[in-house]
């Protein structure tokens, strides 16, 4: 469930040749900037809580220089863990214009927990990924040189909140590449529109809606449907993924350190 929660954060954006360089303004986030999230699940009709998921972004160094990281830290609760215990802890280090630089991912996920890493580079025109996974002791890596940029699952959501998407039409198809900590997957969106959503404390939010698609045989299946702030932050305040046992959702429910007012709020 969590890797369908993060790659729905993965917003707003399309590949980029390398030559184009893989960095960006940073138009949207300041560090000290930190959003949680509650998570529910659908079972029988009746919706229950079963964790909660926290993001921050504060000033760093990385092999001396300084950058970016990005924490999100994702648990079920006791009553959840029962059915399906889930602790995941991701880091991802940028560059101070977001170029991704490090990412690893912790997942403990049922009774199966697995380490991810990925190391980017950026060389002769080619964005070089290196990455791996570790499960039960044993570790595969892959070595990657790539004609276009590749994030990772939290990168690609640092940069995508600074892009314009005033020229967007519905139905429009964004494509990016993506490491995964085993490959370098192509990723699928489509814009669907704008729509208000209310959250349970009552704020009204003027938002872009998205989908995240999968293909299978040449069949678009919906995987995740997420709102984001139609302002200059570009939040995700709900999400709501479609999974092989249920379905669920996850809701914006703290917000602080935000770098712009929040204008798309349209009732509080």
């Amino acid at each position: 469930m969590m890797k369908k929660i993060l790659l729905c954060l993965c917003l707003l954006t399309g590949s980029m040749a390398i030559k184009a360089q893989c960095g960006a303004s940073n138009n949207a986030i300041k560090p000290g900037e930190s959003l949680s999230y509650e998570l529910k699940f659908n079972w029988k009709f009746i919706w229950f809580n079963v964790g909660w998921a926290k993001m921050t972004i504060n000033e760093d160094t990385y092999n001396t220089q300084p950058c970016l990281r990005t924490d999100l830290l994702s648990y079920t609760n006791k009553r959840f863990d029962r059915w399906f215990k889930m602790r995941d802890t991701l880091t991802c280090i940028t560059s101070q214009r977001l170029e991704p630089l490090y990412f690893r991912k912790g997942a403990e996920e049922g009774k199966r927990y697995t380490v991810d890493e990925v190391r980017f580079g950026y060389r002769n025109g080619k964005c070089i990924v290196d990455q791996q996974r570790t499960l039960r002791g044993n570790t595969v890596k892959k070595h990657d040189e790539m004609d276009v940029c590749v994030y990772d699952m939290l990168s690609i959501l640092l940069q995508a909140r600074s892009y314009d998407p005033t020229d967007y039409k519905v139905g429009m198809k964004i494509l990016f590449s993506m490491a995964t900590g085993k490959a370098v997957e192509k990723q699928t969106l489509i814009y669907r529109g704008k729509e208000n959503f209310t959250s349970e404390n009552g704020t009204t939010y003027r938002c872009l809606v998205f989908s995240l698609v999968e293909y299978v045989d040449n069949k678009e299946k919906e995987v995740i449907t997420f709102f984001v702030t139609d302002d200059l932050n570009h939040l995700p305040v709900r999400l709501d993924m479609y999974l092989n046992f249920g379905s669920a959702k996850a809701f914006l429910t703290d917000i602080k350190g935000n770098r712009h007012p929040l204008t798309s709020i349209v009732k509080e």
